[in-house]
């Protein structure tokens, strides 16, 4: 209790904090775009690794056995395409369009309104879908170690995180952000380190090979076929090309320079805590028998005395909070906003003051309504969150990536890539293929294509801004030099 108190002592304080430079929208969704690259790096790995890796994702490796070690390397490969494809363009973009959301940004590269609400409820659709696995997370936790009842166990993450969330904005998340990085940091490597003594070592994976009843966790299709892993992959990794949580951190960059010094902490932080989280669920086999819930595998493991002494035990359930609550105020940040400023406010226009007022309102409104959802989740931690994750690729993944990089395209092809991406998640699961091949593949692969097609066969958008974000950096200096200079004046006869 003692370190729970001091750690929201400190959330709040951050809140406090980023109230005073929350006056305005901008201030209160991208911080000013005052932020340096390390702040940023940290805040990105952060915000990724969430309840959904310590208590998913790790979990499930007791399901899926070696094959489930591919996700980490995705995610490690996703993290550095982020920085290098995404990163230096979009903060070039929305600095020059002065957009704060991902909906905004697309309504101007594609020129089109209804791109910009289309986008707002997809992006509010999939944060609630990731709210409820990550308080779904916290739940078990507390439940399990604190003896804290389920329900009340949501409650309470859901009025500590929604008062600093709703109050300190932008700042106060990036800034606790820094803390919780290093809570996970550290709770990563002590979870792998005393479950990996305790087990005899590293090595001791290997013996499972040697057992007839385990020996199938080193299979291809050890827990499910390896499409549905590498879809499941796929999908969970793609999210830092395009998830709005994770690109909305790029927003608040304060330079080109701070993308060269923010990739190095992103991918680190990243790298040490996946290659962590993930094996501890093939570990499990060695001290759990049938486990049915895997998200109760690391809440379980922390509870014995055996493995963790009483101390530790205190500092890695805080340190697993941390982790649900820098993720959990990135999502609530982004699905109150688009909700409030590119869905309601489209339709019904309100000033700068009132967007930041009617923002805070979003962000308390969202929370509740996945806090509620949460109290009886329709699936386990990993499936809510893929869900969520196969959404945002199909639908994010050609109109940011490609968008960002390739001049054609306009608002019919956005619009026919969402469409074709939701329909086929949709059916592909109503249909039952999903077990043999993830939605996640077939769908990207129709979204993309749609995309393509319908950006090659119509004419592009040619704005002004669009045409000049599209110059090389000299012809767009040169622009903006013949925009400062004088023009000469023509004498008549």
């Amino acid at each position: 209790m003692v370190l729970l108190l001091g750690y929201s002592a400190i959330l709040l304080w951050h809140a406090r904090l980023g109230y005073k430079r929350s006056g305005t929208i901008g201030g209160y969704l991208v911080g000013g775009r005052h932020m340096g690259g390390v702040i940023i790096g940290v805040s990105f790995f952060a915000t990724f690794a969430s309840t959904n890796s310590y208590l998913g994702l790790a979990g499930k490796g007791y399901t899926y056995g070696a094959p489930w070690l591919i996700f980490p390397l995705l995610i490690v490969a996703a993290t550095f395409l982020s920085w290098r494809l995404v990163a230096p363009e979009l903060r070039r973009f929305t600095a020059m369009t002065d957009t704060v959301t991902v909906p905004e940004f697309l309504a101007v590269r594609f020129s089109s309104q209804t791109v910009r609400v289309m986008t707002g409820v997809i992006i509010a659709l999939a944060s609630m879908l990731y709210l409820i696995a990550i308080f779904k997370g916290a739940g078990n936790l507390f439940q399990v170690f604190l003896g804290i009842p389920y329900e009340a166990a949501v409650g309470l993450m859901f009025l500590v995180v929604l008062v600093y969330t709703s109050v300190g904005g932008f700042v106060s998340v990036v800034r606790t952000d820094v803390i919780q990085g290093v809570l996970m940091l550290l709770g990563s490597m002590v979870l792998f380190g005393f479950i990996t003594t305790h087990i005899g070592g590293p090595g001791r994976m290997f013996d499972l090979m040697t057992l007839p009843e385990k020996e199938y966790l080193f299979t291809w299709n050890a827990g499910a076929p390896i499409l549905v892993v590498l879809g499941i992959a796929l999908a969970g990794s793609m999210k830092l090309l395009i998830d709005p949580r994770q690109i909305s951190r790029f927003y608040g960059l304060r330079d080109a320079a701070s993308v060269s010094r923010g990739i190095g902490f992103a991918i680190g932080g990243l790298l040490i805590i996946q290659f962590c989280l993930f094996p501890l669920g093939i570990y499990a086999h060695f001290l759990i028998d049938d486990i049915a819930d895997t998200d109760l595998i690391v809440p379980l493991l922390i509870q014995d005395p055996d493995i963790f002494p009483l101390l530790i035990a205190d500092f890695l359930v805080v340190a697993i909070l941390a982790a649900a609550m820098s993720s959990m105020d990135s999502v609530l940040l982004v699905a109150g906003s688009v909700t409030m400023r590119d869905v309601i406010g489209v339709v019904v226009p309100m000033s700068e003051a009132r967007q930041t007022f009617y923002t805070r309102i979003g962000v308390i409104a969202c929370a509740a309504f996945a806090a509620v959802f949460a109290l009886n989740p329709f699936g386990d931690i990993v499936e809510i969150t893929i869900l969520s994750g196969s959404l945002y690729a199909v639908c994010f993944l050609p109109a940011i990536m490609v968008g960002l990089h390739w001049a054609q395209g306009n608002a019919a092809a956005v619009i026919s890539s969402y469409a074709c991406g939701i329909a086929t998640i949709l059916l592909w699961r109503n249909l039952g293929l999903s077990a043999s091949l993830h939605e996640v593949l077939p769908a990207l692969s129709i979204s993309m294509v749609a995309y393509l097609l319908v950006a090659w066969t119509t004419p592009r958008v040619s704005t002004i801004k669009v045409t000049e974000f599209f110059l090389t950096k000299d012809e767009s200096s040169e622009l903006e030099s013949e925009r400062e200079s004088p023009q000469p004046v023509q004498k008549s006869d």
